[in-house]
């Protein structure tokens, strides 16, 4: 299903609103809110001026772009629609000067139209201004017998055209040398589209789902053009394989646009667009593959950049734009070209491009890990390693056996994984025993190995806590057992160091009870037991602080972000709390 929500006054306004904002965040621009322009505050007269625009809904392109080393102006339309004839020619009198104007448009038939049509106009009326313009067709989507009428769509491509030309323009360059190399950059610059869905307009009905839950569209446009084929969502890896296909094979004489020799000699400059409703977590793994695999087919990438240049308002996907740069003894070398690309430039729409070649893929192999914790101070043995086993193990067993029913009022009070996180404690500390994997000479280092395993298996918060408490346990034995000078483990000892391990733990949680989150009945035992040492007295502490939750406003954990009502009404005690008691009675009944 298509986001069909959004944050708007009126739909009708947004267009000019969007440009508004524009200006309250670049001091350097100004806008002509009749005829929604947006141009250089202070327009060089020595400088050949560069002016763009189209449809609003692809923000940030253009207006984003006008600023310093890149447009001199961009004109808006309505979402989606041509700006009309006097807009452009506006937009070409505001940056009237001494050197003339590239047009720098994507090639949709009412930019070409309505941008051309001012372009004859000014040529009329301010002959002495020579404008001259570029129509960019990057989309490989579109074979030659498709568009063999109206040409390839303009893409993501179109701003590492018109980034070139104003580098150049930028050098003093004159409007014939700026207009060759638009038209060269041009040639050489290939993009493709996916969607995962449609995006919707503002303003318009609700849209149905235009592709079923397991398809994406490959080749789709920035309008909801159809693509090329709806296919079934492959992974990551096939697709861009897939798509950067699309870009560089030659041996498909109706989509090979851009001369690729495919000799290893080919370099690139990649561009990874997102076309508004890709996370950032998902754009960076995207640009992962794909420079993987243009170096897997002996494609050398020289630039990458990654983020939104070219949207289409929310649509779910994204597009993949290949500059390929020319061979040594060509019209222009590959240095000249990537020296326009890194020129200096600043917009707020103006995506970071490193001026340094990729970095190079993480190291996999196996690296030194960290050094294991091992106790320093003198050890101390446990009164009885069996009875220890036992208890904990007794403890873990009650956990597991507990996971459903935690699980149950989890999805009820949390996010519904305290269960899976306690029971995957508790088995990862079982198999230790049981493989041998815990110190039965010392219990510090007893305590050290439990944490280690609570470490690697823990998860969230719970997981956090339960890792600190027994990192931090393991610390304060050998701290009491020697302030208390005892050889082995005793009641007191454990009694004093579980009470400064609590301490401890809280230096690094604001929960305290009452806040119905398992500190509530893991203080309530910790409390009891130091001050006199009774098992069975703490652990019936721990229980009734655990059933008390059960009519507890949470003033920490998940449960803060659930209805208070609801979770009242529910009558269920917190999750956490439950697992600690569980834990606890696993203990007791073993220890009995």
């Amino acid at each position: 299903m298509a986001q069909n929500k959004h944050i708007v006054n009126d739909p009708r306004n947004l267009a000019n609103e969007s440009l508004a904002g524009l200006a309250r965040v670049n001091a350097k621009i100004k806008v002509d809110a009749t005829h929604r322009v947006v141009y250089a505050a202070n327009v060089p007269q020595d400088r050949v001026a560069l002016i763009s625009g189209g449809g609003s809904g692809h923000e940030p392109a253009h207006a984003g772009f006008v600023g310093d080393g890149l447009l001199t102006a961009a004109v808006a339309g309505n979402v989606f629609a041509s700006p009309n004839v006097a807009q452009v020619r506006k937009g070409l009198e505001l940056v009237n000067n001494k050197k003339g104007t590239l047009i720098v448009i994507m090639r949709y038939t009412g930019d070409v139209l309505l941008f051309g049509l001012a372009k004859e106009q000014s040529s009329v009326t301010n002959p002495d201004h020579p404008v001259k313009m570029t129509i960019v067709g990057d989309d490989v989507a579109v074979g030659r017998k498709q568009g063999a009428l109206v040409g390839r769509r303009g893409l993501a491509g179109t701003v590492l055209v018109y980034k070139c030309a104003s580098a150049l323009a930028d050098e003093g360059a004159d409007i014939d040398a700026v207009y060759e190399m638009s038209e060269y950059v041009n040639t050489r610059v290939g993009t493709i589209g996916v969607g995962l869905e449609h995006c919707h307009i503002p303003g318009t009905a609700i849209s149905e789902a235009h592709l079923k839950e397991s398809e994406i569209e490959l080749g789709m446009g920035i309008h909801n053009e159809a693509g090329i084929e709806k296919i079934k969502l492959p992974t990551s890896k096939e697709l861009i394989k897939r798509m950067l296909g699309l870009i560089t094979d030659t041996s498909d004489e109706d989509r090979a646009y851009v001369p690729f020799k495919h000799d290893g000699k080919d370099e690139v400059v990649l561009l990874v667009n997102n076309l508004g409703g890709i996370s950032n977590l998902e754009m960076f793994s995207i640009a992962n593959d794909a420079v993987e695999e243009l170096t897997k087919n002996k494609i050398t990438v020289r630039r990458v950049t990654v983020g939104s240049v070219m949207t289409s308002l929310n649509l779910p996907g994204f597009s993949l734009t290949c500059l390929l740069l020319p061979r040594q003894g060509d019209k222009f070398s590959p240095e000249r070209i990537l020296q326009l690309i890194d020129s200096p430039a600043s917009a707020p729409g103006w995506t970071y491009i490193t001026t340094t070649e990729p970095g190079a893929a993480p190291d996999t192999k196996d690296t030194t890990a960290p050094k294991p914790i091992k106790n320093a101070s003198s050890p101390v043995a446990p009164a009885d390693f069996a009875l220890f086993e036992k208890a904990v193990s007794s403890a873990c067993n009650n956990v597991v056996a507990a996971e459903p029913e935690i699980t149950k009022f989890d999805t009820i009070a949390g996010d519904g994984d305290c269960g899976l996180c306690f029971k995957a404690m508790a088995e990862g500390v079982l198999n230790a025993f049981k493989a041998g994997k815990v110190d039965k000479n010392d219990v510090t280092s007893a305590m050290v190995d439990i944490g280690t395993v609570i470490e690697k298996e823990g998860d969230g918060t719970s997981g956090a806590i339960f890792f600190l408490f027994m990192t931090s346990l393991a610390g304060h034995i050998s701290a009491v057992a020697k302030s208390q000078n005892a050889k082995t483990d005793t009641k007191a000892l454990w009694a004093e160091a579980v009470s400064r391990a609590f301490k401890s733990l809280q230096g690094y949680t604001l929960a305290r009870k009452p806040s119905r989150t398992l500190m509530d009945p893991l203080e309530a035992f910790v409390e009891s037991f130091s001050a006199d040492q009774d098992l069975d007295k703490a652990v019936a502490a721990a229980q009734q602080a655990t059933e008390d939750t059960k009519k507890m406003v949470a003033k920490a954990g998940r449960a803060t972000y659930v209805n208070q009502d609801d979770l009242m009404k529910a009558d269920i005690p917190d999750p956490g709390a439950m697992g600690i008691t569980k834990l606890l009675e696993g203990l007791q009944a073993a220890l009995k």
